[in-house]
């Protein structure tokens, strides 16, 4: 017999087209019953833009994944920790028998307001298998999109993810947070919204067999509408099997606001294949309109020059455009390429104006494929009852 729990649940799973407020009922947690508001609410993914509580990062564990990289990895999510920590709390998920060593790494509790936190994980990625949160006035929800890999199995880019596939909902009971099981798999890395109900995403990451066999991209949208409070998706057709995430939107196009929109451009030297997903993306937001109505402003973020950076691997990641929204800041990698470094500065500091823009050496991050988006998740401030 079903619980309550588990027939809300089902109901997601089935694709309501948006989970109201009312239908957690008795199961929200102890911040979201304090004011629940409106009982037709929906729990809505906010934009990243919006005030944090904490940022959630993680401490890569495997040398197994990181090989001779991974002390170096490690010093770069120390550097990102430290930084962000100077605008919001930072929480770092660690193994049990590896959180000294990351406290000691990151000063936690130094300085700045650093946690650690004996979760166990296998890698740094945890936008991709944390909990995507979603809110409504007077309550939080966090979501599970049961992360498989990015359905890598089998393929040369197959890596340990036991421990990462069941963190977001051991983070979730730790700070008592609902959680919310989606009706389809993927990962956070793969969804950007503007907070007002529009979502961006590739086809090749989400209508994937390697993810959500046996459906189809309607079935997949509307799974994601019902789980993430989103009116309306933008798709983009991305490209599947060249990289360990089949092409991520957060590589690729961010909101910067409703209705603005950053386009990362490939710099001189990148492979015409992602010359060709750049094209195409463009093509498509420019003729775009969001769920308001409103055609999109595209600004495009120009990467560095790949010939450049030679010697830091084909898997290496030169998007500006995954950087990371902080209370007060915008964290951006920084690739030792002179003008574009400098030139992602300014445009990124006329984006965000009331932002201070923060560029950071993350090169051992970027070998494995992300950025420093990829390697945090917001946890948002609860909306206030009107």
């Amino acid at each position: 017999m079903d619980t309550p729990t588990t027939s809300r649940r089902r109901l997601l799973r089935l694709g309501a087209a948006a989970l109201p407020l009312a239908a957690l009922g008795s199961a929200l947690p102890t911040v979201a019953r304090a004011a629940t508001g409106p009982s037709d609410a929906v729990l809505r993914m906010p934009a990243e833009t919006d005030r944090h509580v904490r940022t959630f990062m993680a401490w890569p564990a495997l040398s197994s994944v990181w090989s001779t990289r991974l002390d170096g990895v490690r010093r770069d999510i120390a550097r990102v920790a430290d930084a962000i920590s100077r605008y919001e709390p930072v929480v770092v998920l660690a193994r049990p028998e590896q959180a000294s060593d990351a406290r000691y790494a990151c000063g936690a509790g130094a300085y700045h307001g650093i946690e650690v936190l004996e979760i166990s994980n296998d890698d740094l990625w945890i936008r991709d298998f944390g909990p995507t949160f979603v809110v409504a006035p007077g309550a939080v929800a966090g979501v599970d999109t049961h992360f498989n890999g990015w359905g890598k199995a089998g393929t040369s880019y197959a890596q340990p993810y036991a421990n990462d596939a069941v963190a977001a909902e051991t983070l979730l009971g730790q700070y008592g947070v609902q959680r919310v099981r989606a009706g389809f798999v993927g990962e956070g890395g793969s969804l950007e919204t503007d907070g007002q109900g529009t979502l961006l995403a590739t086809v090749s990451s989400l209508v994937n067999a390697n993810r959500n066999p046996g459906m189809n991209q309607d079935q997949v949208e509307q799974a994601m509408k019902s789980a993430l409070g989103i009116d309306k998706v933008i798709w983009v057709p991305g490209l599947a099997g060249q990289d360990i995430t089949d092409c991520h939107i957060d590589c690729l196009a961010r909101f910067v606001a409703p209705g603005q929109v950053i386009l990362d451009r490939p710099g001189p030297g990148t492979d015409s294949k992602w010359v060709a997903v750049y094209d195409e993306t463009k093509r498509i937001l420019l003729g775009a309109t969001d769920a308001q109505g409103r055609r999109l402003t595209v600004t495009e973020l120009p990467g560095p020059d790949r010939r450049a950076i030679r010697g830091r691997g084909t898997d290496f990641l030169s998007s500006y455009t995954n950087y990371y929204t902080a209370n007060g800041a915008v964290l951006v990698p920084q690739f030792g390429d002179g003008d574009a470094d400098g030139r992602a500065y300014a445009i990124l500091q006329a984006a965000y104006p009331g932002r201070n823009v923060v560029q950071l050496n993350i090169d051992n991050i970027a070998s494995g494929g992300g950025g420093i988006h990829c390697a945090t998740q917001s946890q948002p401030v609860v909306p206030p009852v009107l």
